[in-house]
This record gives structure tokens, sequence and C-alpha cells, in this order.
């Protein structure tokens, strides 16, 4: 399973926007994905050097955040449900973390 250049782009966008409407940082996402700070913007941006499970992992963990708070994400339009059953083919999907609320 591999995306276009338009859908790597889409997805950056959409982790991104939906990063910044979880409310958590990057380095609570960092945390409590236990990625390094350089893997966390890799996994963002959906770069070439971007492990495909980790951006499943880092949308799945976005996506609880969000409704944990009663909100709703912004659309995945390329990372849906329909399109986890045939990356869970390709791929070792794993269980997402809860957001921990981290003091400031």
């Amino acid at each position: 399973m591999s995306l276009t250049r338009t859908e790597v782009a889409r997805t950056g966008r959409e982790l991104a926007a939906n990063l910044e409407r979880s409310g958590i940082t990057r380095e609570q996402a960092a945390d409590d994905l236990g990625f390094s700070a350089r893997r966390l913007t890799e996994t963002l941006r959906v770069g070439p050097a971007s492990d495909p499970a980790d951006v499943w992992l880092l949308r799945d963990y976005l996506d609880r955040a969000i409704r944990e708070r009663g909100d709703i994400p912004q659309a995945w339009t390329v990372l849906t449900d329909e399109a986890r059953l045939r990356a869970a083919r390709w791929f070792a999907l794993r269980t997402a973390p809860t957001a921990h609320r981290h003091a400031s």
C-alpha cells in the first residue's frame, strides 16, 4: 500500500490539523507515543523515512484524543476505516495509547 504525492500531502495536513485540534503539544504526543521529536516530525509530514505503522498510530492517537474531549476530528480522507483494513494486511498496526494530559 503506497500513497500518491497528493495523498501524502493531504494526510500530512490532516495529521497537523488534528494535532492542533487535539490540544496536545508535539512534546506530549512524542512522549505518549514513545517517539523522538524527529520521528514525530517525520511521521506528521508522512515523510519518506516515516513508518506507515507510525502514521496509523499517530492518526489513531489523535482521533481518540479528540473524541475523548467530546470533539470530532477533521475528516480523514486517506486514512479511513476502510483503508485501515487494507493497511492491516501490509503493516503491523498497533493500538494507540491514551493521550495523557501533562502538567504545564
